[in-house]
């Protein structure tokens, strides 16, 4: 059996079973809808519903449906316009279509009487409102869903596959962007080659390429790209992923122009991070919480804030005292799949419930337990960001702090590295699935 049939079985044995536990005969997910900006015929990039494409390597195909019974097949309604505005989807080709029960529909309505025999008050309907149809309506039952999400978090053979692929797609983007941006590139000069180097279009990426210049790394979501370049390119920090039939990478580097004088200071504090960003990858086991992995770069962090003279503190006091948070200021990581942000991060269990994040660190992903099969980002950042620093100025603690230092420092932004790792079972090393492609691209 492929590993594709392999995981069909697998998610046809997990709704069977979320079906039987919930009282639902049958699951209908919807792949959503096109929308369009208010009082405008634009339309918006096409999102699918993550549970449509996690059985079908399908995403860009708005108005199909897929229909999970016990015991049969699924039956897959693809919708397939007769259209000359727009290129319509392709027949349906691939490994997929001799798994499923297909049925082609020409009209989004259409696929009300493809399923019309599936319908019952015990039908379980997953999607946005504005997916369903008449006698089609998405009723999203909660413990259904959570008993997805819960399983979802532990990717199949098949999926850690498609992920795998989708590190050696954006691995030679950041290859390509780090050559652009030492030859001086903008920002916008640096998002392109990216975009040529992947084979990817703004339409297609995972998430918004963040592409930051300078100061401009210290924005956490800097969301714009300069076409004019800066008249001396300090630092540059990328985070930018790839996706393959669904599946997202999500990887991020900080560069120094080390090939200009100056700028050792920066360049030591990247290295410095870089170490203890392997070391917290490293920290990915089964069985450990989450949650130790966020606090334990906390106390990285205020090493490499001591060992660098930025802050006269111990490490201890620096992390009890909150002044790591300045400069680390979000969450160490956060589960990684079909979504960029995968769903299920905060569950207390397969039913439900709120894992809560530990005090005072609010912007935390991800607070379960990690099982073997998990994927989540390893993450850490040391930033220079002027609102916070301000607030650290005016603490208590300000007089610990070389603000010389800081000041020299903040030209270049900030720092974050950030890699995908697959946990394994049995206490095994983690799978830098980040580093093994680009060990496979040098």
């Amino acid at each position: 059996m492929s590993l594709y049939r392999d995981h069909l079985a697998t998610l046809q044995r997990q709704a069977e079973s979320a079906l039987a536990r919930t009282g639902h005969d049958a699951l209908l997910i919807a792949s959503g809808i096109e929308k369009y900006a208010f009082l405008d015929d634009r339309p918006y990039l096409f999102q699918p519903n993550p549970h449509f494409k996690h059985w079908l390597p399908l995403t860009n195909h708005p108005h199909s449906w897929i229909a999970v019974r016990p015991g049969r097949k699924p039956r897959v309604v693809y919708y397939q316009p007769d259209d000359y505005w727009h290129v319509p989807p392709e027949a349906p080709s691939g490994e997929w279509v001799e798994a499923v029960e297909l049925v082609v529909i020409r009209e989004p309505e259409d696929a009300a009487k493809a399923l019309a025999d599936l319908v019952t008050p015990r039908t379980a309907v997953i999607g946005e409102a504005d997916a369903g149809l008449p006698g089609l309506v998405p009723n999203n039952p909660e413990l259904l869903l959570n008993l997805l999400h819960w399983a979802r978090g532990v990717k199949t053979p098949y999926e850690l596959t498609q992920m795998r692929a989708a590190q050696r797609r954006a691995v030679p983007g950041h290859v390509a962007a780090r050559a652009a941006f030492l030859r001086g590139d903008s920002e916008a000069g640096i998002h392109r080659a990216y975009l040529v180097a992947t084979g990817h279009t703004d339409r297609d990426l995972p998430y918004t390429n963040i592409i930051g210049l300078n100061e401009h790394a210290a924005v956490l979501h800097y969301q714009y790209q300069d076409e004019r370049p800066p008249a001396e390119p300090r630092s540059f920090l990328i985070d930018a992923g790839a996706q393959v039939n669904g599946y997202a990478s999500d990887i991020t580097r900080t560069w120094v122009n080390a090939d200009v004088a100056g700028h050792d200071e920066f360049a030591a504090l990247v290295a410095a991070m870089e170490r203890e960003q392997l070391a917290l990858v490293d920290e990915v086991r089964e069985g450990v919480d989450y949650r130790d992995i966020h606090l334990s770069t906390h106390r990285r962090v205020a090493r490499v804030l001591r060992e660098a003279g930025l802050v006269r503190m111990s490490d201890e006091a620096m992390v009890a005292e909150g002044v790591t948070k300045p400069f680390f200021p979000h969450g160490i990581g956060h589960l990684l799949g079909l979504q960029v942000h995968d769903v299920g991060g905060f569950m207390a269990s397969e039913e439900g419930g709120v894992a809560d994040k530990p005090e005072g660190h609010r912007y935390l992903r991800l607070t379960r337990p990690l099982q073997a099969g998990m994927v989540v980002t390893i993450e850490p950042g040391l930033y220079f960001i002027p609102t916070l620093l301000r607030r650290l100025r005016e603490s208590p603690q300000a007089a610990h702090v070389d603000w010389a230092a800081v000041e020299r420092l903040s030209r270049y932004g900030g720092i974050r590295i950030e890699d995908d790792v697959a946990c394994r079972a049995g206490g095994e090393p983690p799978e830098n699935l980040t580093r093994d492609a680009f060990a496979a691209t040098a």
